[in-house]
């Protein structure tokens, strides 16, 4: 199965091609850059290297959230329109597992973390099991108190990886167990771990109807629930 996968859910941007479970080829960038600019070149740099075309994709597997508003969707619309256009598998994998897959030692508790701005955090915690990240708290958002309480209630040694430096000195101080901080670009994501984990899910069924998981409200989504209190806001708002 020939693969590629799209992470553009935050400031680093990463893709790459699979043969089955083999990455054959990768880019990942390391500072923002404009990935509606960048990504599709991107892409066909890396195909174009290796000899193939559009139609030899199988599937196409993107990080579908949470992360960055923006980022999300250029990713997230980029992979609809191919999977579509192309007649191929559509997968979304969660962006915070795709960091904790980056993590090897087998049994590992990993907490990744993206900024959310203004003290707040999106994070989750995973086990390596099998070579595979498995969910224990599901990912959310939140802030360094809750999610630091969250984690200093599993009594467990934790692995954080992913945005730290920001949060580095409050989670440590608010963490009363024993807990190490990932350095250096083992902290960016990694478009080969996604499209591995993405051959182990089902597609999607209705490409159409897939959408990235912010987890909170779009700003757009914000303004209009605080104008309308008490109602439903999914009647009125389209996440695409």
């Amino acid at each position: 199965m020939k693969v590629l996968a799209l992470d553009t859910s935050n400031r680093p941007m990463s893709v790459a091609l699979l043969m089955d479970r083999t990455v054959i080829a990768k880019k990942t960038t390391a500072t923002q850059l404009d990935h509606s600019v960048q990504l599709m070149p991107t892409v066909t740099d890396l195909m174009a290297a290796q000899g193939w075309q559009p139609d030899d994709l199988d599937r196409v597997v993107v990080a579908q959230g949470p992360g960055s508003y923006t980022g999300l969707r250029i990713a997230v619309t980029t992979a609809k329109t191919l999977a579509s256009t192309l007649h191929i598998d559509l997968v979304g994998v969660s962006s915070l597992a795709v960091l904790a897959g980056g993590v090897q030692t087998e049994g590992t508790f990993v907490s990744p973390i993206f900024d959310a701005r203004n003290t707040q955090l999106y994070a989750g915690l995973y086990q390596i099991k099998n070579g595979q990240p498995v969910s224990v708290i599901a990912d959310q958002h939140t802030n360094i108190p809750d999610w630091t309480a969250q984690l200093n209630a599993t009594g467990h040694k934790v692995q954080l990886i992913g945005e730290l430096d920001r949060y580095h000195d409050a989670l440590a101080e608010a963490l009363t167990l024993q807990a190490t901080f990932t350095t250096g670009d083992a902290n960016l994501p990694d478009a080969g771990v996604l499209g591995q984990l993405g051959l182990d899910l089902p597609p999607v069924n209705d490409i159409d109807a897939f959408v990235p998981q912010y987890l909170r409200l779009s700003p757009a989504e914000a303004q209009w629930a605080a104008a309308h209190p008490g109602e439903d806001h999914t009647n009125y708002v389209e996440e695409v």
